[in-house]
């Protein structure tokens, strides 16, 4: 039925790791990793859990309501907790430190609200473990933008150039319209003539 499909829309349950499911992290380091749960009705005595490759628990949380910060059940000994859930984005991301290059796999954060008749949702974040970060060379970037910037440029001030003759042949243009209205009037109040030479009548004939 239509009515209990937006019913179940509106009850959703949805848990995100951001923009990209991708993470980079140097070796002996510590990373981030990020996860958000939203929910339309809001949540009492959620559970949340981090897994490693799907089967290894290495977070596990409960969150009573809205008002309160999560409370630990377990962890492994190198994960710390990082998120908020008293303010608006209900963030339950967490930190991996010292990272090693074992840890490089599949990170899933998952959220399970009794409020919500048991609604649960994950969602997968991928680290990578690097022995050093490379850095990117932008000369072809860079060139591509001075190349496309510059054609632009020179578009523009064709443009205005084109503009400014434009404007200067209009001006010429009536300047001289406005002269040679003024002398031929000139021309003929000076010879005297009620108009011009061609409205003068031939001489009789004889």
């Amino acid at each position: 039925l239509p009515g209990l499909h937006v019913f179940a829309i509106a009850f959703a349950l949805e848990v995100s790791v951001g923009k990209t499911n991708t993470v980079m992290a140097l070796n002996n380091s510590s990373v981030l990793l990020p996860c958000a749960f939203t929910t339309c009705i809001g949540f009492q005595d959620l559970v949340f859990t981090w897994y490693f490759n799907s089967t290894e628990l290495i977070y596990h949380g409960k969150i009573k309501n809205k008002a309160t910060e999560p409370t630990l059940v377990s962890r492994n000994p190198r994960v710390d907790f990082v998120g908020s859930t008293t303010k608006k984005d209900n963030n339950i991301s967490i930190v991996l430190n010292n990272v090693e290059f074992s840890d490089a796999g599949r990170y899933t954060c998952h959220v399970k609200n009794p409020k919500e008749r048991n609604a649960q949702h994950n969602a997968t974040i991928f680290l990578t473990v690097v022995h050093k970060m490379v850095e990117t060379d932008n000369t072809v970037t860079l060139i591509i933008v001075g190349v496309v910037g510059g054609l632009i440029g020179l578009l523009i001030l064709f443009m205005l150039t084109r503009r400014v003759v434009l404007f200067i042949i209009k001006k010429t243009q009536d300047g001289k319209k406005e002269c040679l209205v003024s002398s031929s009037g000139n021309d003929n109040t000076e010879n005297g003539l009620a108009g011009s030479k061609a409205e003068q009548k031939a001489p009789p004939k004889a």
